[in-house]
C-alpha cells in the first residue's frame, strides 16, 4: 500500500457550518485515487484547528499529482465551505501545495492545480488543458457582462450582491449596507437633530462647525481654520483629495474672458500673462466635464445647480500656488459677457467664486476621479480576469488579491448608493439626472495613457519636479508606481521568456481584448490595447491595473473626511445660481447657496463612512493568501515589500517637516484592491 497525507487548511471566519458529503479525489498522471469522503467529524476538527490531514491509501502509486478535485453534493439545506488550501505529501516525500481560496458548494466540483504558474500554451497535457477550457467556459458563465446605464463602462450582470458569484461576494466578516453605514455615521457623528431640519439652511459660516467633528492636529481642522485663503485653495489643487485636474496652461482657452489687466495685480515677477504663460507659472483647472449638465432634481423642494468653471492658477515666485482668476460660466452667444472674479473684487464675491468652483470640483471628484477612474474601471478589470484567466495562469495569481471584493462593492453601490434615488442623490448636486450625463461626458475622453501615471503626469505638463515642486501626489505616486512596475516586471520575466510568449500566450490576449469590450463606450482613439505584443507592454499594463485599484484609488479615497468634511470648502451641492455679476452678493446669499442642514449631514455622513478603512485591512503588497508556490516568485514578493517599506520610510521622513503631511500614498496606508 501507498499513502498520500493529504492537509487541508480553512479559515475559521469563512468555515459556514457542518459540512457533510465533500469527496477528495487525487488525480496523478498514472491513476486516480478512490473518492474519498470527508465526513462530519473531519469538519468538526477543521472549525477548530484550521489544518486537517488525512490519510488516502491505494494500492499503487498516482505516478505525478496533477489535480486535487473537491465534489461537494446538494442537499435542500446545503452549507458551504470556504477551502483555502490543500497540500499533499507524496509516500517518497514530495511535497505539493495546491492553493483553493474558494467555495465548495452544491454539486460543485473544483479541480485544483498545484501552485506553480502554467501559462496556456505550456500545457502538454490533455486533461490539463480540458480542465482549463472548463473552469474558464464555466467562469464565462457566471461573470457575464451588461450595460447599467448606456455609455458607463461595462459592468457585471447581477442586480444585486446576493446574485454574485460566491467566490467574489463579502465575506461574513465584511458586509457593507450603505443605508446602515450611512445613519451610523449620522448617528455617531451626533446629526440627528440637523436631518429633522433638512431644507433649512444655516445662519453663517461658523453655523457648521455644529456638524463638523474637532479632531486635534488632523487635516480636517487645519482644512477648517484655513479654508477661505488664498494659498490653502491652491494647494489643494496639488495635494488634496481631488489632485487630477490642475494642468500647465500655455494658452488660455478662447471663452475664458480673462485678460493682462486683470490679473496683472497677482504676478509677483513684474511679467505680463503672456509672458508668464510662455515661462510656465500658469496653470489651469477646466471643469468642462460639467458643461451643459442639467442638476440634481430628484429633491422638488429644493432647485440645484451645476457649474463649469475655469480657475487660473500661478505659481508665485515662492513657488506658491494661488489662484488669481475664476469664470462660473462659458456663455459664447455674442453680446453676452462672461464674468471673471478675481481675488481684488468684494470678499463675498471671490469667496463664493471659490467655493464654486471647490463645489464643482467636489462633483467631478466623486463621479469621474473616484467612481469612474477607479472603481468602475477596476471592475472592468477584474470581470475580464475572471472571465479569462485560469486560476493557474500567473497573471491570475498576481491579480487576483488587487481585484477583492471590488465586483462586490460596486455591485452594492448600484443597489444602494448611485441608483435612481439612491443616498448618493441625497447629498450631491451631481446626483439625479446629472449623474449619468457626467459619466457618460468622461468617457467620451477616457484613455488608456490617462491611467499610466507617469504620462497622466505629463500629458498635464506637472512630471517636472524643479517646476512644480511640493507636488507629494505626484512625487509619491511615481515612487509607488515605479515600485510597483519593478514587482511586475519581476514577476513576468519569471514566465515570459520573449516577447514571443506573449504574443503566444491566448489568456492574456484574450483578457486584454476583453477589457476593451469592457470599455466599448469609449473613444475610437482610447489606446485601450486589443492585442499586447511585448514583455515591455505587458508590464505597464499590469502595472496600470494594480495601481489603479490601490494606489491611485486610496489618494482619492481615504482623504475625502480630511478635506471634505468641513463643508464651505467642498459644498457638494450649490442651491443658489452662480453669480454673473458682481457686486451683488452678501453674506446671506451665500449661506442660501451652501448645502441645507439635511444635506450638508448626508454629506458628512457618507465622507465619514467612505474614508474608514476596513477590519484586518490587507494593505499594498500584503498577500496572506498563498497562490504562487514557486521560490522565484515569492523572493519577488519580498523584495516588493522591501521596496514598499523604503517608500514608507522616505514618505514618512518628508511629512515630518510639513505642517500638513501628505499620507495618501504611503504604501502602509493602501489597501490592495478598491473595497470600499
Amino acid at each position: 500500500m501507498f499513502t498520500y497525507k493529504v492537509s487541508v487548511t480553512t479559515g475559521k471566519q469563512e468555515f459556514a457550518g457542518t459540512v457533510d458529503y465533500v469527496y477528495l479525489t487525487l488525480v496523478g498522471t498514472e491513476r486516480c485515487s478512490d473518492p474519498t469522503l470527508l465526513d462530519k467529524c473531519f469538519f468538526e476538527c477543521l472549525a477548530r484547528e484550521t489544518v486537517v490531514s488525512i490519510n488516502i491509501s491505494v494500492k499503487e502509486t498516482l505516478g505525478d499529482i496533477l489535480l486535487v478535485k473537491l465534489d461537494k453534493e446538494k442537499f435542500l439545506f446545503s452549507e458551504r465551505w470556504y477551502c483555502r488550501c490543500i497540500s499533499v505529501t507524496t509516500p517518497y516525500g514530495d511535497c505539493f501545495e495546491f492553493p483553493c481560496y474558494r467555495w465548495i458548494a452544491n454539486e460543485k466540483e473544483v479541480a485544483l492545480r498545484d501552485g506553480k504558474g502554467h501559462l496556456p500554451q505550456d500545457e502538454k497535457i490533455s486533461l490539463l488543458k480540458e480542465r482549463r477550457r472548463i473552469e474558464l467556459e464555466s467562469r464565462q458563465q457566471l461573470f457575464r457582462w451588461t450595460e447599467w446605464q448606456p455609455g458607463f463602462p461595462m459592468s457585471i450582470d447581477a442586480n444585486s450582491s446576493t446574485e454574485l458569484p460566491l467566490d467574489v461576494q463579502f465575506e461574513f466578516a465584511k458586509t457593507v449596507d450603505f443605508d446602515l453605514n450611512y445613519l451610523k455615521a449620522i448617528e455617531n457623528l451626533g446629526l440627528n437633530e440637523f436631518m429633522s431640519l433638512f431644507h433649512s439652511s444655516w445662519k453663517d459660516i461658523a453655523d457648521f462647525k455644529k456638524i463638523f467633528l474637532t479632531i486635534k492636529n488632523t487635516v480636517s481642522e487645519y482644512v477648517m481654520q484655513n479654508w477661505n485663503e488664498d494659498l490653502h485653495f491652491g494647494y489643494q489643487f496639488l495635494n488634496g483629495c481631488n489632485p487630477v485636474m490642475i494642468s500647465k496652461c500655455l494658452s488660455l482657452p478662447e471663452n475664458f474672458a480673462v485678460t493682462q489687466e486683470m490679473v496683472e495685480g497677482s504676478l509677483d515677477r513684474g511679467r505680463s500673462l503672456q509672458e508668464e504663460l510662455k515661462a510656465g507659472n500658469i496653470y489651469i483647472a477646466d471643469y468642462a466635464v460639467l458643461e451643459g449638465v442639467q442638476a440634481n432634481d430628484s429633491d422638488p423642494k429644493t432647485q440645484q445647480y451645476l457649474a463649469a468653471p475655469f480657475c487660473l492658477l500661478y505659481k508665485n515666485s515662492q513657488n506658491e500656488i494661488l489662484p488669481i482668476a475664476i469664470q462660473l460660466s462659458r456663455q459664447i452667444t455674442a453680446g453676452v459677457e462672461n464674468t471673471v472674479f478675481l481675488p481684488s473684487d468684494e470678499k463675498e464675491d471671490w469667496t463664493l467664486a471659490k467655493m464654486w468652483v471647490k463645489s464643482s470640483d467636489f462633483n467631478v471628484h466623486q463621479v469621474v476621479t473616484h467612481l469612474l477612474r477607479t472603481h468602475l474601471i477596476s471592475e472592468v478589470f477584474a470581470i475580464a480576469m475572471y472571465r479569462q484567466l485560469a486560476a493557474v495562469h500567473p497573471i491570475y495569481k498576481l491579480l487576483i488579491p488587487h481585484v477583492r471584493y471590488t465586483i462586490a462593492i460596486n455591485t452594492k453601490a448600484r443597489e444602494k448608493l448611485i441608483c435612481k434615488n439612491g443616498l448618493f442623490d441625497k447629498a450631491n448636486s451631481s446626483g439625479g439626472r446629472a449623474f449619468p450625463q457626467v459619466v457618460q461626458k468622461a468617457m467620451k475622453t477616457f484613455t488608456y495613457k490617462s491611467l499610466c501615471f507617469p504620462e497622466a503626469m505629463k500629458a498635464r505638463g506637472v512630471d517636472n519636479n524643479e517646476d512644480l515642486p511640493k507636488y507629494y501626489y505626484r512625487d509619491d505616486g511615481m515612487m509607488v508606481w515605479e515600485t510597483i512596475k519593478s514587482f511586475v516586471s519581476d514577476v513576468v520575466k519569471i514566465y515570459y521568456g520573449s516577447d514571443e510568449t506573449v504574443q503566444e500566450d491566448k489568456e492574456i490576449q484574450a483578457f486584454v481584448g476583453d477589457i476593451c469590450y469592457g470599455m466599448k463606450n469609449c473613444p475610437e482613439n482610447c489606446e485601450f490595447p486589443s492585442s499586447l505584443k511585448t514583455r515591455e507592454q505587458l508590464v505597464e499594463y499590469l502595472t496600470v491595473v494594480i495601481f489603479t485599484a490601490s494606489a491611485q484609488h486610496a489618494a482619492v479615497n481615504f482623504g475625502q473626511y480630511d478635506w471634505f468634511a468641513w463643508v464651505p470648502n467642498s459644498p457638494s451641492t450649490m442651491r443658489k445660481p452662480p453669480p454673473t455679476q458682481k457686486g451683488q452678493v452678501d453674506m446671506n446669499y451665500i449661506m442660501e447657496s451652501l448645502p441645507d442642514r439635511g444635506r450638508s449631514s448626508w454629506h458628512l455622513a457618507a465622507i465619514w463612512a467612505l474614508s474608514r478603512f476596513q477590519d484586518k485591512e490587507l494593505f499594498l503588497g500584503m498577500y496572506p493568501d498563498m497562490y504562487f508556490t514557486e521560490q522565484l516568485v515569492k523572493e519577488a514578493i519580498k523584495t516588493f515589500h522591501k521596496k514598499l517599506v523604503e517608500v514608507t520610510n522616505t514618505i514618512k521622513s518628508r511629512n515630518e517637516q510639513l505642517k500638513v503631511p501628505y499620507i495618501y500614498l504611503s504604501p502602509d496606508r493602501i489597501p490592495n484592491s478598491v473595497a470600499i
